[in-house]
């Protein structure tokens, strides 16, 4: 077993991050997500709803003998549904010096380990200074993506974070506070440019912060701003406003984390045009005999139409 003095994790994360500097990853080129791959998994449990959870989740959990998860953040009938014969360790409160030791010696000693996130460990999710830490003492790592929850808040408001004509992009962005500096805070930047669906995460106790900001920069105080609660856990709640009044509605239902706060005209789903994908491009070609031609001009409309 490793002494758990050897190896400091600033030191890995330093010396990993210059390793991807000078040099790609192997493994990019011989696993795609999904894939079963040897190590421990980083695995995005979804935004709550256990059946949000992704097949290649459950599959790990379910073989799994120790399973670090992000306490509360885990819905725990998640935890009770896939985990339960499993050591369960909640990793809030610990630090990369008492969890890099936990994960690096039960692999070690032979059991299945999962780490777990909430949401997808690719957004904000912490994960890759505790792979990088693992990966500098010889453990594999990979991830497992997760839905995360933007994706739960567009599905509860029953629209897309892009529609034609309405939403060309999406920013999945956090407020200024501790740890982001008011000048890498772009969110009046984004809602400024009109057709971005901004999803803020990480926010919800900065709601009135940051709808004081947008109308300070003059943004457009009818802009629509939904906050989803716990989005797709069985307490979600919707709260459907403007950058006017929305921190009013928040603050009435005293809420001030766990939410997701979108901005945009995507949050009603209104005035979208008709998209290309299923419109006249669909059709062109479908009487031409050259296979070809129509190949040529099925790629012509992927190009042009997207996924509108």
């Amino acid at each position: 077993m490793t002494d758990d003095t050897q190896n400091d994790p600033q030191d890995a994360i330093d010396s990993q991050g210059e390793r991807r500097r000078e040099e790609l990853d192997d493994r990019i080129f011989e696993h795609s997500a999904g894939d079963e791959q040897e190590g421990i998994p980083f695995i995005g449990a979804g935004p709550g709803n256990p059946r949000l959870l992704t097949v290649a989740g459950k599959e790990l959990l379910e073989d799994a003998d120790l399973v670090v998860h992000a306490g509360s953040l885990v819905n725990s009938e998640l935890l009770e549904e896939y985990c339960g014969h499993a050591e369960l360790v909640n990793s809030v409160g610990k630090d990369l010096e008492e969890l890099i030791p936990l994960m690096r010696d039960a692999y070690e000693d032979g059991d299945n380990v999962v780490r777990l996130h909430s949401g997808d460990p690719a957004i904000y999710g912490a994960a890759l200074e505790q792979m990088d830490a693992l990966e500098h003492e010889g453990v594999s790592t990979y991830f497992v993506p997760g839905v995360t929850s933007a994706f739960a808040a567009s599905a509860t408001l029953r629209t897309q974070l892009t529609l034609n004509e309405v939403s060309n992009h999406v920013a999945f962005t956090r407020p200024q506070g501790k740890t982001l500096s008011p000048e890498e805070d772009h969110i009046s930047d984004f809602v400024e440019m009109g057709d971005v669906t901004t999803c803020i995460y990480l926010g919800t106790h900065a709601v009135r912060d940051t709808m004081d900001r947008l109308l300070e920069d003059g943004r457009d105080p009818e802009t629509p701003v939904a906050v989803i609660y716990h989005a797709s856990w069985p307490d979600e709640d919707v709260i459907i406003g403007t950058v006017d009044d929305i921190a009013d509605k928040v603050e009435e239902a005293g809420y001030r984390a766990s939410a997701m706060v979108v901005i945009g005209d995507a949050v009603t789903g209104a005035g979208y045009e008709r998209s290309f994908l299923y419109g006249d491009w669909a059709n062109r070609g479908s009487d031409s005999s050259d296979a070809n031609d129509a190949d040529a001009q099925a790629n012509e409309t992927e190009t042009q139409a997207g996924d509108d």
